[in-house]
């Protein structure tokens, strides 16, 4: 007579095997790298490299300066995963990541990380064949992770205004790797982004306000009234205009660019000031969310601007100089 215990219909089945382990295994460590965030960085860097180039550089510079750019980004994210996992297991946007939930040692994690940092340097020198993109690369891996994870996150209310420094590196690291030089236009696709940050990031720090308070990050939605929060975005999406208008100054763009980039950049600074009029009624429904994904719509169309461009004819160029 058998003294084994019978199966119990409620019994934890086996670990998964086979091609699915692999698989299962391969999307914890891409969670990591936050592969949505890297989207939105090489949306900038594709019509940057062709601004640059006044035209389609060579697929082979392209695709390899976007390779890379992505394995420097996931990276950076992956340090950020770690060092924040404190942070991510007491908010509820974020305690399904592969850190909080046990899906990757941290041990792993910090080696991941450290390997993408250092395939990227050495494929920015070795394929793409640019020392400057190279530099800016490690300056992009340091600002993310140090700047910003490390010193202003926890400290500051405007954490994510210096700490994005990062999140526009990568039009510098595009116009690097076609021209080996730096100019005024690279640095006001920067400026374009430095100023579109604040209000991309703010409206969902108002939407998980609590969340971060718990975690006792100090965004500026956590720390300010929504009034001075708004009244900040107005000011930095001005900004952020004026820089995208001035990129006509510096280079042969089109009265297409032009009246896109301005008609955008309205449209989106009105958003953020409807934002500010809900906010001093005292409205509940706020809808930063909205605004949210507005500002990713507006930086994609402006970007699209700058791609398009350089293809449409010279008769079109505004022609200030």
């Amino acid at each position: 007579m058998s003294t084994a215990s019978p199966v119990r219909p409620d019994a934890a089945a086996p670990p998964t095997t086979g091609w699915s382990s692999v698989r299962s295994r391969v999307g914890v460590y891409v969670a990591l790298t936050k592969p949505r965030i890297i989207e939105l960085l090489l949306v900038t860097t594709i019509p940057t490299m062709v601004l640059a180039a006044d035209g389609w550089p060579s697929w082979t510079l392209l695709l390899s300066t976007l390779v890379g750019g992505a394995v420097s980004a996931g990276s950076a994210n992956a340090f950020n995963s770690y060092l924040d996992r404190d942070i991510d297991a007491v908010m509820n946007r974020t305690k399904g990541r592969p850190l909080v939930t046990g899906a990757v040692s941290e041990r792993n994690a910090v080696v991941f990380a450290w390997t993408l940092g250092v395939i990227s340097t050495l494929w920015f020198w070795f394929v793409v064949g640019s020392p400057l993109a190279t530099v800016l690369n490690l300056v992009a891996i340091f600002g993310y992770v140090v700047v910003y994870t490390m010193w202003l996150k926890r400290r500051t209310s405007q954490n994510i205004v210096w700490g994005g420094i990062a999140g526009c590196m990568p039009v510098l690291i595009g116009w690097a790797a076609v021209t080996q030089s730096l100019s005024w236009a690279p640095f006001l696709l920067f400026g374009i982004i430095f100023f579109w940050t604040p209000p991309h990031y703010w409206p969902l720090s108002m939407k998980f306000k609590r969340d971060y308070a718990n975690a006792d990050v100090p965004m500026l939605p956590v720390v300010a009234t929504t009034r001075r929060v708004a009244i900040e975005m107005i000011a930095y999406s001005v900004a952020m205009v004026l820089c995208s208008l001035a990129l006509v100054a510096v280079t042969d763009m089109t009265w297409v660019y032009v009246a896109v980039a301005g008609g955008a950049g309205v449209w989106f600074t009105a958003g953020c000031v409807r934002l500010y009029l809900r906010a001093q009624r005292d409205e509940k429904k706020l809808r930063e969310m909205r605004l949210f994904h507005d500002s990713i719509t507006y930086l994609s169309i402006v970007f699209a601007a700058v791609l398009v461009d350089p293809f449409l004819p010279n008769a079109w160029t505004v022609g200030l100089f």
